[in-house]
Parts: C-alpha cells; structure tokens; sequence
C-alpha cells in the first residue's frame, strides 16, 4: 500500500490518530504558507483540506481533486498619495473624516468608467489592501455612484485592522469615521448590505472565507439602521456566532457610524461602540431584543415559513429557519427521498444553501446523481427514458456545487456534526441542515445515562443550534418494528411516538412528519403525514398525497387539496 509521502503529504513528524499538516496542493500558493489546513486520519489512511477541497484515501488515493483556484485581477493603484485635491480633503473634512485617516487609509482621487451611465467620471478611490498589497479598489462618485474594480477579489475592506475584537460596518465612509471615533480595528462589507429579498446570500458572503478572521474572539456588528443593514446584521451574526456577536444601537435620527459622527461627533459615536450590546442569552429577553423583528413586521415584512415547493403541501406544512423537523417512516417508504426533493425545491426557489449527513447515500457522487434527476427532471442513467444530456448535467453539477455540501467527519458524532455544520453556515451559509439518518450517527451514553436522557439532551442540543444559526434541520430517525395488519397487508402509518428510544422525538420536535405508501398497491399516491406543528403559521395537522415519479425521483402534488388524517393521536397526546 502506498504511503502518505507517495502523495505529497509530509506529516512533520507528528504522530497520533488525528494530524493537521500543510496541504500539498494549495499551502505553497497561499499568503499562510504554514497553516495546517489538511486533516489526516493516520489510522484509516484518510486526509482532507479544509481549504482547496483535495481529499482521498492511501488504499484509493485521490477521491477530491482540489478545486482550480480563481485568479483575480490586481488594479493598479499608488499607495501612500498624497494628491487629493483640497475639494475632495473639503468634502471628507465635512463628512467628520480628518486627512490624518485619508492618509493611512491611503484614499485616492481619480477617473473610471460607470456602467451605470456608460462614461468615465471623476471619483474618490478606497484601496482594499492585505498588508501592502492592493486587492480591489472601491470607486464612488460625488453623486453616489459605485464600483469596484473589475476582476479583482471582493475582501473585507481594513484587512490590515482586523483585531482580536473586530468592528462591522455597512460602508468604507463608516470605516473612517469609526477611525475618527477612536477605533481603528473594523471592517467594512464590500458590496454593503443585501436587499431583503436577496434569496442566495452565499457569493455576497465569500469575504467570511478570510484567515485573519480565525483569531476574533468579538463581534462588533454597527451597520445601518434600516432594512437592508438589519438583515445584514441578522445574517452576520448567523453566521460569526450569537455568543461572539454585541450590537451597536443608533442615537435616534441617526441611521449609521458617519451619521453619529457629523450629528453628535466623535465622543458619542465612540460612546455608542462602548455601549454596544451582546445578543440575549437563550431564555432570557426584553423587548429591545426583538427591536429589529418589531421594525421589520412594521414596515411589513412578516415572518413566515418558506413554501415547500408542492402547493398542496403548503397549507399544512411551510420551512421556518431556526427549527428542526422529524422526518420518519417505515424503512423503504421513501423518506429520504421526499426529503432530497424538499432540499432541492428549497434551493431552487429560496436559494437555500444545505449541509447533508446522509450516510446511507454515500458516496457522495451516488447521491448527487439522485439530486441531479431531480433537479433536471431526467434519469442520469441511460435506458428506456430520455436521460439528462451533457449541457443539464453540467448544469445540474454547478446547481449542486452552489447548494449542497456533504458531511461526513471522521468520527460522525453529533457533536462533530453540528460543529461541522457551524462551520458551514460561516463558509457557505447553510440555511438546511439534514441528518439521515439518526442512528448512523455514532452516539455515547455517559455512564449511567439512560437512552431517554440521551435523546433529550442531543435534542435539546440540535434546537439549540437551530435557534443560534437560523438553520432548519431535519432528523430522519426510524420508527420501532410495526407489524402489518392482517386483513389489509399493510403498516400501520407510524407517528412519533413509534420512534425509537424514547417520547421526547414527539415532544421536542416542532414539526413531526411521516412519509408513508401502500405496500399493496404502489400506484396509489405516497402519504405525507403532518403529525405536529408547533407554530400555527407555520402549517397545521393534516394528509398531503404526492405522486412518486420512479424515474427521476420527484414528487408532484397529487390533486390540490387534502383531506383528514386517517390516523388519530387523540390517544397519544394532543397535536
């Protein structure tokens, strides 16, 4: 058998089961030569990079060729100017910003082409440097018109100020005057804040997949105060972290950094950056915890769950983030694959990033097969039917690459997962979060700890991160050996208190759902049962039937309506 060194991977000497080391496909090109970004399991003879992706085996060799690294456009730009003409130094002076911070933040003063208006015009330029390097140029027009350099990488603007605690603003002008307030380790967004109907975050968000970040232990989040910048706060502290994230509030009749500092000045904008807040601890709120929701469904932005993809699903069963849904059924009635097409209506339509454990469909190209027919509509296979041609299926591939990610840690715990997980919700931006199923998960009872005890606390674990990152997670978990009924042929349709090991599966959850067909007669409509909905406008109890279409694996509504349960829980708790 081949040996790590056949591959390239120089282990330094380090022994142990679990070893990080350098990555000998993309370490050499990056700025962080010596991170250890590769992850190598010297026991199964595993490795993978957290950063380029190239992964394998020592008995298969490589599974994952690295990703082909971008390569972005350096703009031209002269460091330490000293050439801005004294209208432009005028007009800062006026915005609160001395020529002391346009000076270290080496400001320029120059001419571009708009787009917007197809001619070149007179504009301030706001380098974004990583040390002495210049890796994007901001260009804004005295009539607000901006740019960024074409080409070039977006990045956070002030990498060279990223601190152990770290300031977040909206705009470069922000930046400057948080400067101008005493502060000189923040960060500004390089596109500003996404409208609140954006539906993909993840591409608005590649400035987070950034090294310097890794050691901030504190997030300062002061972007604007209007509806683009709550939803920018929303998703930053999604995904740095409830626990390392304080908000800045805003005076009243100021709506940002440079507001406060023309209105107030400096003593009171650095004041507000002092004063800000950490996110409420879980249990424990007032109502200036809930100010930013308040404002949303104020200015008319309800909360609801996200649509299904089938109509006739919609009226009993909608996607919130932040809970987690049960997923359960006999084995082979199709949970997994209802769940798969779920995944895939939700990032069609919502542009909904997913995390998916599945081990059952591994490996992980078998099951992007399944998603891509999906996705298509076609078989990926030849045979009887028309299957997918070459131009959908790279199509279907760049749909998988942008949407879903498969996990897949050495050591599948539940910690390790929603540790994983959490690590994507930064990187990608997950929004889904599916486990299917439950008992490939490696589970340790502690000593003396009961199965139910067990199951509460990892329950209680997986809504927590749920309610900490605004992820939907579904566990799909089997129910306890059901008997068929004697006259009709077929299994009873299970509920969550049939799940196995304990009633805290129904209990805990706040969607419960089970997929059930008829084993006699597969022409008849596959079932999805909605057993519990927590939140009323989330969904309701009910049956919705869907059409299983073998050849491609989708679902379709069957008729738009549905009709009551021919299950009961009257017995067996209220819904």
């Amino acid at each position: 058998m081949k040996t790590f060194d056949d591959f390239g991977i120089d282990l330094r000497g380090r022994t142990g089961v679990e070893v990080k080391t350098t990555c000998p496909k993309c370490s050499p090109s990056r700025r962080k030569k010596n991170y250890p970004c590769l992850s190598v399991n010297t026991e199964k003879g595993l490795w993978n990079c957290h950063h380029c992706g190239w992964g394998g085996s020592l008995g298969h060799g490589e599974e994952r060729r690295p990703e082909a690294p971008k390569i972005y456009r350096r703009p031209d730009y002269v460091l330490n100017r000293t050439d801005l003409p004294q209208a432009v130094v005028d007009y800062f002076a006026g915005r609160g910003i001395s020529q002391g911070t346009l000076l270290r933040n080496c400001i320029g003063y120059g001419s571009q082409y708009f787009p917007q208006v197809e001619e070149e015009r007179t504009c301030v330029m706001f380098p974004y440097l990583d040390g002495d390097e210049v890796i994007n140029v901001k260009y804004r027009t005295g009539d607000k018109l901006f740019r960024l350099a074409s080409g070039a990488q977006r990045v956070l603007y002030g990498l060279n100020d990223v601190d152990a605690v770290l300031i977040w603003v909206e705009g470069e002008m922000d930046k400057l005057s948080v400067e101008e307030g005493g502060f000189k380790n923040c960060v500004s967004v390089p596109d500003g804040a996404p409208t609140p109907d954006t539906k993909n975050y993840d591409s608005k968000f590649d400035f987070l997949d950034c090294e310097q970040l890794a050691s901030v232990r504190e997030h300062i989040i002061a972007v604007d105060d209007d509806a683009p910048g709550r939803r920018l706060q929303e998703e930053l502290v999604r995904r740095l972290g409830r626990d390392k994230c304080l908000i800045v509030t805003w005076p009243e009749g100021c709506k940002d950094a440079n507001d406060v500092l023309i209105k107030l000045g400096p003593e009171a904008l650095q004041k507000c950056i002092e004063d800000a807040q950490p996110v409420p601890i879980e249990g424990t709120y007032s109502v200036t915890d809930f100010r930013s929701e308040i404002l949303r469904r104020y200015e008319g932005e309800v909360r609801r769950g996200v649509s299904t993809g089938w109509p006739g699903m919609d009226g009993h069963y909608t996607v919130l983030e932040g809970e987690w849904t049960l997923v359960t059924g006999i084995p082979g009635h199709g949970k997994s694959e209802w769940l798969d097409a779920l995944a895939v209506h939700l990032a069609q339509q919502h542009g909904w990033n997913f995390g998916m454990f599945s081990p059952e469909n591994f490996p992980a190209d078998y099951h992007s097969e399944k998603l891509m027919e999906k996705f298509i509509g076609k078989p990926f296979a030849a045979g009887p039917n028309d299957r997918m041609d070459v131009a959908e299926l790279d199509r279907a591939m760049d749909f998988l690459a942008d949407h879903f990610t498969f996990m897949m840690p050495e050591s599948p715990s539940l910690d390790a997962l929603l540790e994983q997980a959490s690590r994507l919700v930064t990187r990608k931006g997950i929004r889904g979060l599916i486990m299917d199923p439950w008992n490939e998960i490696e589970h340790g009872r502690t000593a003396g700890q009961t199965e139910t005890d067990y199951i509460s606390l990892a329950l209680s674990k997986i809504r927590k991160f749920c309610w900490a990152h605004g992820v939907h997670t579904w566990v799909v978990a089997h129910p306890a050996k059901l008997y068929k009924d004697k006259d009709s042929g077929d299994y009873p349709i299970p509920t969550p208190y049939d799940v196995s090991g304990s009633a805290h599966w129904r209990n805990k959850a706040d969607n419960c759902i089970t997929v059930y067909r008829h084993v006699k007669d597969e022409n008849k409509p596959v079932e999805i049962h909605i057993q519990k909905i927590r939140k009323k406008f989330v969904g309701r109890v009910g049956m919705v039937e869907l059409q299983y279409d073998r050849v491609t694996g989708q679902y379709r509504d069957y008729a738009h309506f549905t009709r009551a349960p021919i299950y009961s829980l009257q017995n067996r708790g209220s819904a």
